[in-house]
């Protein structure tokens, strides 16, 4: 994994080699994560969303008797761990009453980590401090991953990664 550029003021961009890469980013990072942070994964498919969520899971401590999946039919996954995780994938919900049907906007007031796949479908209303993960696929292994912040307490997170990168 090599941090390839800052790709804006406070961003971060990391060229992740394979998924064991990708995971280790998402470890790296949910080492740091804070109850009431939201990640928000955005990218086509295929393109490690849930991989990095495996490695956020494992930096929350979730247990290894949990396998880490896609929750696209079941919409929303819960996770225990240092800090719970709330997986939530998007890609199935065609508007914002499908998501405040599920439950959606109380998870952003749970103590507990939030992360989104598909974000881009969720309306800005919903969360707005967050950090944004874009994975992009640029080869068959290698992923473009760009941490974006949105507020200061994810910004406090990219410089910290970047610390221990």
């Amino acid at each position: 994994m090599a941090e390839a550029a800052s790709a804006g003021i406070n961003a971060l961009l990391v060229l992740s080699r394979s998924p064991q890469e990708t995971r280790r980013l998402g470890q790296l990072l949910g080492q740091l994560l804070v109850a009431g942070t939201t990640v928000a994964l955005a990218g086509d498919l295929g393109s490690g969303k849930t991989v990095f969520v495996q490695g956020l899971a494992q930096g929350l401590e979730v247990p290894p008797a949990y396998y880490i999946t896609s929750p696209t039919y079941a919409i929303i996954h819960d996770y225990p761990g240092r800090l719970p995780l709330f997986h939530v994938d998007l890609y199935r919900l065609t508007s914002p009453e499908e998501m405040e049907d599920i439950g959606l906007c109380e998870l952003f007031s749970e103590r507990a980590v939030v992360a989104l796949e598909w974000a881009e479908r969720l309306p800005r209303r919903y969360f707005h401090e967050h950090l944004l993960v874009v994975l992009k696929i640029l080869t068959e292994d290698v992923r473009e991953i760009t941490l974006i912040p949105y507020g200061q307490a994810a910004a406090d997170l990219i410089g910290e990664i970047k610390k221990r990168m």
